[in-house]
């Protein structure tokens, strides 16, 4: 008969109770039911066994033996210790159950005479410096001797030389059950020197706290030792329920050291009601925990194109990255790194769990994920493949002093299906690992910093919601809060924003109109002629200050090591204040198409790319959040002009765009006719009228008058035999500022022949674009 448990003293977080529901499926599959398969279900996590619920508490009081983990390179695991108290008990009972025990134990003797004896060396130097009835003054005067100095020095060369050629030794030699604790433990690299996975901290211990030897104690805790059967003790029973069903234990163990698994009850600083607590266990959750951390096998692997070489690789694994948490800082992202741990939500065997673990490397395209945003945009292309439905995340993070605690930054689901949008996020790969660089560096701003990580909040989120175009923008707007520190000096280096896929736009557009606006005004060009037309058409040049040779650099000037910015006056866009940027760009355009000998506007819009009637109406009535608009163009300036214009993507339309139907009041449709980039096209197309530019009229509407600046624009029309019925208007000055402001955003062809239709109805009006 097959019995489902639910096994509430098991939970994705804190780390040890997720480890402990793995080393309970371990254990029972390898020691009582093979038939045995588990799963998480929300936070619980379920078993399927032949084994009923007395039968489960049965087993770990009567038939579980331990795994042999041991780990004699460490000098706290008991074996440099006469009579230890974790090891001797275990090392000299007689008890069946223990007997793998034992024989690790032995494997281990036989590889330790040389290390034992040189720490024995190195502990009776130390000595002499303790001995009583010596004076301070005597002490510190034989520390300091030259005879004990190198005396002292030479013994631990001898050690370290020993301890260097054992753990080669051990891997060599190691067969039986005690084998899988050292390939959990540690890798060895081309040179044999140890490597080690952040899970079980340095080779099996986490500073003076050796893991093994803890194992040990807790182990004689929960059993006698002494026993020939190795009986379980009177509290036994009480910690099996409490680790296996979530039942109060009011026998746990205080003062014990727990490590990095239980950060909620390590004890120490403000851990209890006082300023300090103790540490709070239940020794078998202990125990349980180390039985599930076996299955976790690190591997050496070696970065393709890296100059880092070999590393230890442990199944999800990755570099830290302080992002994608309400708290995170810099001092998070520690040399351990993260671990994200599945959340399965399907019945699985130990032999299916392995190979999960086994195959848990991601990539991104042809490298390794080597970072939590790698593994999130691996994770969510792959879909719910091998039955994950989530990982937890995990940063091994120095908190509490200098604790190393596996601190849980939380859920990350995978989808039911793989994203394409992701893919957009493919354009930012070499840009990333720069600016990651640069926001590490020890000459990095503070606000380059913040920027990088709220980059990296948005990154993240983008990964777990790929279909809400809220998030892409926040992403635009992390992109380009990057440029506005770069423009100050910090992080350049980096260089701009790489050019962006249409992609970008298609998953960026909520169906507002500041993300059209946006993409009109960063896709315009100048139409500006000549050798130099490049440089000059593109907008980009009016924000960023960019290399004339190559527009994806910025321009620099300075010798090697103490470069600057080479700034322009072509660049009048701060990132500021969305109203003063739009007007800053159309009067920067004015003065150089007088440069180029030009009486026109040169900013013309892209292809398929035009502002629409209705998004301009609503900014110049002041419904349009403008910083906001700016700052997404900003961004979006990035994109590829190339790609668009064989692949334009087409944007959401307002919800009434005709021309009769919600457009901008008369008197604006005068002013942008008299302020055109190319000639007016009537007659369907056959005919043109060149509308020549008196930048005077832009000016004046900029300082609020927008009297003078209609008269001005209406001078023009009627110059070329336009009759518009609008004669004046009165404005308020920060409304005529935002008339001039609207200006920044081009209309197409098409739509400028219909506002000359409509100001002089003499011809029929067409379809906008």
């Amino acid at each position: 008969m097959i019995h489902i448990h639910r096994l509430g003293g098991c939970a994705p977080t804190p780390l040890a109770h997720y480890l402990k529901a793995i080393g309970i499926l371990r254990l029972i599959a390898e020691q009582a039911d093979v038939s045995a398969r588990g799963w998480w279900d929300g936070d619980l996590f379920r078993l399927s066994t032949t084994l009923d619920a007395d039968e489960l508490n049965s087993f770990f009081m009567s038939r579980y033996k331990p795994t042999p983990m041991l780990s004699p390179w460490n000098k706290g695991s008991g074996f440099y210790s006469v009579k230890d108290a974790g090891l001797h008990p275990v090392e000299h009972s007689t008890a069946p159950r223990f007997s793998n025990l034992r024989e690790g134990i032995k494997a281990s003797r036989d590889l330790l005479d040389d290390l034992i004896e040189a720490d024995q060396a190195v502990r009776s130097i130390k000595d002499e410096s303790k001995t009583k009835g010596l004076s301070r003054t005597a002490r510190a005067g034989l520390r300091s001797s030259a005879d004990y100095k190198q005396r002292l020095a030479e013994a631990e060369r001898r050690f370290k030389r020993c301890k260097a050629e054992l753990i080669p030794a051990v891997r060599r030699s190691w067969r039986g059950p005690h084998r899988d604790w050292i390939d959990a433990a540690m890798v060895l690299a081309d040179d044999d020197s140890a490597m080690f996975p952040s899970l079980l901290g340095t080779g099996g211990n986490d500073g003076r706290l050796d893991f093994t030897n803890n194992f040990l104690q807790r182990l004689g805790d929960i059993f006698d030792l002494t026993s020939p059967s190795g009986r379980h003790r009177d509290t036994t029973e009480e910690w099996i329920r409490g680790a296996l069903w979530g039942e109060p234990a009011a026998s746990s163990q205080t003062g014990c050291a727990v490590g990095q698994y239980l950060p909620g009850t390590a004890g120490g600083a403000n851990n209890d009601n006082g300023p300090d607590g103790n540490s709070l266990l239940n020794p078998l959750d202990f125990l349980l925990m180390l039985e599930g951390s076996v299955l976790f096998t690190a591997h050496a692997t070696r970065r393709l194109g890296s100059r880092k070489g070999i590393r230890a690789a442990a199944p999800f694994a990755v570099d830290a990255q302080a992002a994608g948490y309400a708290s995170a800082s810099g001092s998070d992202e520690s040399a351990r790194g993260e671990q994200w741990m599945p959340l399965w939500n399907q019945p699985f065997r130990l032999p299916e769990l392995k190979r999960v673990l086994a195959e848990g490397r991601a990539q991104i395209g042809a490298h390794a994920s080597n970072d939590p945003l790698d593994l999130a945009r691996a994770i969510a292309r792959l879909g719910t493949a091998r039955g994950i439905s989530s990982f937890q995340r995990y940063g091994y993070i120095e908190r509490n002093g200098q604790s190393n605690l596996a601190v849980p930054l939380g859920r990350f689901n995978v989808p039911e299906r793989a994203s394409s949008e992701l893919e957009c996020l493919d354009d930012l790969d070499g840009w990333l690992v720069r600016i990651r660089r640069e926001a590490r560096s020890k000459n990095a701003s503070g606000p380059f910093k913040q920027a990088e990580r709220q980059l990296g909040d948005a990154l993240l989120a983008v990964t777990q919601h790929p279909t809400e175009a809220m998030r892409w923008q926040r992403v635009l707007l992390a992109l380009v809060g990057i440029e506005a520190v770069q423009i100050n000096g910090s992080g350049f280096k980096a260089g701009p924003i790489p050019k962006l896929r249409p992609a970008w736009v298609a998953a960026a557009d909520d169906g507002g109109p500041e993300i059209r606006l946006a993409v009109a005004l960063a896709l315009q060009q100048g139409g500006f002629e000549g050798k130099d037309a490049r440089r000059w058409n593109s907008v980009r040049r009016h924000w960023l200050p960019l290399d004339q040779r190559d527009l994806q650099r910025f321009a620099q000037a300075g010798s090697v090591g103490h470069t600057h910015l080479l700034d322009g006056p072509e660049r009048v866009i701060q990132g500021r204040i969305g109203l003063e940027d739009a007007v800053a760009l159309v009067e920067r355009r004015l003065i150089e198409a007088t440069q180029h000998g030009q009486r026109r506007l040169p900013l013309r819009a892209a292809h398929r790319a035009a502002a629409l009637s209705p998004d301009l109406a609503a900014l110049c009535n002041r419904a349009i959040d403008l910083d906001r608009t700016m700052a997404l163009a900003r961004a979006l300036m990035a994109l590829n002009p190339s790609m668009w214009q064989h692949e334009p993507v087409a944007l959401s339309r307002p919800a009434s765009d005709s021309i009769n139907d919600n457009i901008p009041d008369d008197a604006w449709l005068v002013l942008r006719l008299a302020l055109l980039p190319e000639p007016l096209r009537v007659s369907g197309g056959t005919s043109k009228i060149e509308i020549r530019t008196d930048p005077a009229i832009f000016r004046r509407l900029a300082n609020g008058d927008a009297a003078t600046a209609l008269q001005l624009a209406l001078r023009r029309l009627d110059s070329v035999g336009i009759r518009a019925a609008v004669r004046s208007t009165s404005l308020p000055a920060a409304t005529a500022r935002r008339w001039a402001a609207a200006l920044a955003f081009p209309i197409s062809p098409s739509t400028a022949t219909r506002y000359l239709r409509r100001l002089d109805p003499t011809t029929d009006s067409t379809k906008e674009d």
